[in-house]
């Protein structure tokens, strides 16, 4: 087994799963300005050496395209953001990361030397609705769906072999400039209809994505790291305070509260588990760890989201 966290300022190569998405797209460019290669797993012929092909729909990876790699970032999957949630699709988004996970592993296990790091990507669904619990990665498994959905999603990830270092990355929102959890929201904020969703008070944990991805080249690098890692900012802030701080910043109003009613009718049970669903994260683990936020508190987050430098 390679022993990556020994050297930790060289080069690493890592193979990313996902590669085209949000959180992808600014993992390759925060590799590449590292000096360090990613590898893009696609679902068609590889065209450079930048590239690997699988099906991971057939379970189909090469395990020789494992060996050499220094780790494996599994951040593939269906969006959650596709609304509203019909049976079909969601049976979609529960293959699409089972799928994804169960391939990779298993190649993992038929490779002679795997990676010695396997990041794998999980949710905050996994709380559940929990008020104003703070929630630390000990705080145990919620109800509904998008609960269900992470627990299995690990459990998947948790198959790797024993002598690969298991990292479960529970993702939050993801606050982007152009994309990501915010791109139906700041258009309507800019045009000054936006307004807090339901009574506003649930807790939306969040991240920008420079600190999403820098969070998880840390903790490839980071030898303690194991388990599951609540990617959230340090400060929590309510649905109301992050829209009150976007509009601040983009000088427009809020002025149009959406009642909770009206998202039930429009999305179904995705209104409840992603809209009005409260999580207060804890980020102190990932703190524990050493690792420093670019954008630890909501005043910079909405700053960098609404700037164009």
């Amino acid at each position: 087994m390679r022993l990556l966290e020994q050297v930790k300022g060289d080069a690493v190569k890592v193979l990313i799963s996902g590669a085209s998405g949000l959180i992808g797209t600014e993992l390759v460019r925060q590799l590449k300005a590292s000096g360090d290669t990613p590898l893009r797993l696609v679902r068609r012929k590889a065209r450079n050496s930048e590239e690997i092909e699988w099906n991971p729909k057939a379970g189909v990876l090469d395990s020789a395209a494992l060996e050499g790699i220094d780790a494996v970032v599994n951040l593939a999957g269906a969006t959650t953001g596709k609304l509203p949630w019909t049976s079909k699709y969601k049976e979609e988004i529960i293959s699409s990361r089972i799928d994804s996970t169960r391939t990779l592993v298993n190649a993992m296990a038929e490779c002679k030397n795997p990676p010695p790091v396997f990041i794998s990507g999980s949710a905050s669904g996994i709380y559940g609705d929990r008020k104003d619990e703070v929630l630390t990665e000990d705080a145990g498994k919620g109800t509904g769906f998008l609960s269900d959905l992470a627990y299995a999603w690990e459990q998947e990830a948790l198959k790797a072999p024993s002598n690969v270092r298991v990292v479960l990355v529970r993702t939050t929102m993801v606050m982007s400039r152009a994309l990501g959890a915010l791109g139906r929201l700041l258009p309507l904020i800019k045009l000054g209809v936006g307004g807090p969703l339901g009574n506003g008070q649930q807790w939306w944990a969040w991240i920008t994505v420079q600190d999403e991805a820098a969070a998880i080249l840390h903790l490839i690098r980071t030898s303690t790291a194991t388990g599951a890692y609540n990617l959230t900012a340090p400060e929590p802030a309510t649905c109301k305070q992050i829209i009150d701080s976007l509009g601040r910043h983009l000088k427009r109003p809020n002025l149009l509260p959406v009642p909770a009613f009206a998202l039930r009718l429009i999305l179904g049970e995705a209104a409840d588990e992603l809209l009005l669903c409260s999580q207060n994260m804890s980020a102190q683990r990932l703190l524990s760890t050493g690792f420093k936020f670019a954008h630890p508190d909501l005043e910079s987050a909405t700053a960098w989201v609404v700037s164009k430098d």
